[in-house]
């Protein structure tokens, strides 16, 4: 879709997306072909990023930080480890979606996330105090996002686990996730995103809506 072709759609809403990496860029490419008007920012200036932007994200528009916070829905796809260089303040009272995962492995360990029982997301959260965190898109990978994206009714519809303590957030959320072509299962408050981090079940699996309730279930009776 082009951006001429975008204008007439927009209004689903906008969708800035933080982070310009593998992640965030494939979410950007499903939301501008389901119609939303899509901003993407990094850390750097939104004129450095246009070239990559446009070349990767078609349609896509690249902003700075803080108009891209200012968007309807809000994705956060960086690194975890970089995860307090995000403006608290210009993200509160937005609908944010937590996209991220920690992996000591490749991050090394980090205090925030090793010497506590919290998931990442509450982490995440706590630091973000004014927004309403919905964990999501964490348990599929980027090369996986377009093709296993499928429209509504489809048998065997690839399903993605939300968590949150607002209500309305994940309401919205899973709204969002039906238009880019997936299934959602609400697996309770944000505490329960920690059956979905690395290292689980669900994070290395591939599920329809039906096998990922049964998934949370089993995950969430065993903890």
């Amino acid at each position: 879709m082009d951006i001429g072709a975008q204008e007439h759609v927009a209004s689903r809403g906008t969708v800035g997306i933080l982070g310009a990496g593998r992640v965030g860029t494939a979410i950007a490419r499903l939301a501008i072909a389901a119609g939303y008007l899509v901003k993407v920012a990094t850390s750097k200036p939104a004129a450095d990023n246009e070239l990559i932007i446009e070349i990767v994200t078609p349609g896509a528009v690249a902003v700075d930080a803080a108009e891209a916070a200012a968007s309807d829905l809000v994705v956060v796809a960086i690194p975890l480890h970089r995860y307090k260089t995000l403006d608290a303040g210009a993200l509160s009272g937005r609908v944010v979606i937590d996209a991220m995962n920690y992996w000591a492995a490749t991050d090394g360990d980090i205090a925030d996330f090793e010497n506590t029982n919290l998931s990442s997301s509450e982490v995440v959260s706590a630091y973000l105090d004014g927004s309403r965190v919905v964990k999501s898109f964490n348990h599929i990978g980027y090369h996986e996002m377009e093709p296993d994206a499928a429209e509504p009714g489809t048998p065997d519809r690839r399903a993605l686990a939300i968590a949150g303590d607002d209500d309305l957030a994940k309401e919205l959320v899973a709204g969002f996730i039906d238009t880019l072509g997936f299934d959602s299962v609400d697996a309770g408050e944000l505490a329960a995103g920690n059956s979905f981090e690395p290292g689980t079940d669900i994070f290395n699996g591939r599920f329809n809506a039906a096998e990922l309730a049964n998934a949370l279930q089993r995950s969430l009776a065993a903890a």
